[in-house]
């Protein structure tokens, strides 16, 4: 009988290009698998809240825009209620609380039409600032980065997240920039001087 410990470790793979073919199939030119790509859209006509834009890029070490990037958002709805197994009520159900988007080809640029989340608690019960939380993955990424993006116009200060980064000068690396009303732009950074702050999650 075989034992395990003579099995040998897979070797780590990046996340692209296969998996935009696999997750993303329309954006790629792969028609016909669905009617579009699943977390395309997250709002519709009845969906409460503040609509909102959230757009960014993906910057590598040089700052050089990753044009293969795909990003994934969850955050709670317009009443701060996740939905799907969320204890503290009834969900819209007019809003998925989730999205995915790869970036354009030529730009790296990825845009989501969602609403301005509500605040949800933290484990302790303290309120959390409205946030929404962000998945990356790319060529040359292993592990999916996750991050949070925080709105500049809300107060932030006593966020229980925000307040727990050790180096607080890294803390607007996770508030977005306001570019019009409802339109805000969070880029994140893989390396370098304007490093994003990734969370173990």
């Amino acid at each position: 009988m075989q034992t395990l410990d003579i099995l040998k470790e897979s070797p780590s793979q990046t996340a692209g290009p296969y998996v935009h073919i696999g997750c993303v199939p329309n954006f790629c030119g792969i028609t016909g698998v669905y009617p579009h790509d699943l977390g395309d859209t997250m709002v519709n006509a009845d969906t409460q809240g503040a609509r909102i834009t959230v757009r960014g890029t993906v910057y590598d070490g040089t700052g050089t825009p990753l044009r293969d990037a795909m990003v994934e958002i969850w955050q709670a709805d317009a009443n701060g209620i996740y939905p799907n197994n969320d204890p503290r009520g009834p969900a819209d159900p007019n809003f998925t609380g989730w999205g995915r988007k790869a970036g354009d080809y030529d730009t790296g640029e990825w845009v989501f039409e969602t609403i301005r989340p509500g605040s949800v608690p933290f484990p302790d019960g303290r309120m959390m600032a409205p946030h929404i939380s962000l998945w990356i993955v790319a060529r040359g990424i292993n592990i999916g980065l996750n991050t949070r993006m925080y709105f500049p116009d809300a107060d932030n200060s006593t966020d229980p997240l925000l307040t727990r980064i050790e180096h607080q000068n890294r803390v607007p690396t996770l508030i977005a920039e306001k570019e019009a009303d409802g339109v805000y732009r969070f880029d994140v950074y893989l390396q370098g001087e304007k490093e994003t702050v990734f969370l173990d999650v």
